[in-house]
């Protein structure tokens, strides 16, 4: 069999991409508490929208807190899961309410892209205390796997103030989340893996709740 012959075309010419966000703040500073005088000194290359460019991490916590849907999402961590920091920095582009670690406190931040500056993030020891927190706040919990007896998250209603549950990468959710959640979601697949990781499926099910119920107020 003769080899492939190797491609004699130039390689393209590199291009370096755009420099994120904005330089100093040119002018007269403006008279405004929640803007970081670093920032206005040194530029704001932070990967915010337009709306918070130069402001404090305080000040975009803040206003983001004025208006948080009723959305949490809850994820188990027995295993360092790697794709807590992805749920983190997606449940930040939806502005849920918190984002819940199950399990162990300790966390791969790397893939939230510190964005859980800008998010409250609260630790459960276990599933229990998960449970109890969400009685007290009279939130339903609904898992999110692909089991025997799920219901299509497609054709779902979903409530507007619920928390939504992930397992593991891999083995899904453990048993003791199945069991207390009153309902689990599952997302369609028409290829060959059992599942999408975990960080697409909580990204796959919060736009499922934001069609349903943001924007709505």
């Amino acid at each position: 069999m003769s080899r492939p012959e190797e491609s004699t075309e130039p390689d393209e010419p590199y291009e370096a991409p755009a420099e994120v966000g904005v330089g100093p703040w040119p002018g007269e500073w403006p008279d405004d508490p929640r803007y970081d005088p670093e920032l206005l000194e040194h530029g704001d290359r932070r990967n915010v929208v337009d709306r918070y460019r130069y402001w404090t991490v305080e000040a975009i916590r803040a206003d983001l807190d004025t208006r948080r849907h009723p959305l949490h999402v809850a994820i188990e961590n027995w295993q360092h899961d790697l794709n807590i920091g992805s749920v983190v920095r997606t449940a930040n582009a939806f502005n849920v309410a918190a984002v819940h670690v199950v399990g162990k406190r300790r966390w791969n931040r790397r893939g939230a892209m510190v964005t859980d500056r800008y998010l409250h993030v609260q630790h459960h020891p276990d599933v229990d205390d998960l449970v109890a927190w969400a009685r007290a706040e009279g939130l339903p919990l609904l898992g999110v796997d692909n089991t025997d007896g799920s219901v299509p998250l497609e054709t779902a209603e979903l409530p507007r103030a619920c928390v939504l549950v992930l397992g593991q990468e891999g083995p899904g959710l453990t048993e003791a989340a199945r069991e207390a959640c009153g309902t689990t979601l599952a997302i369609a697949q028409f290829g060959s893996t059992r599942s999408i990781n975990a960080g697409a499926a909580a990204a796959v099910a919060m736009h499922a709740w934001v069609r349903q119920h943001a924007g709505r107020d």
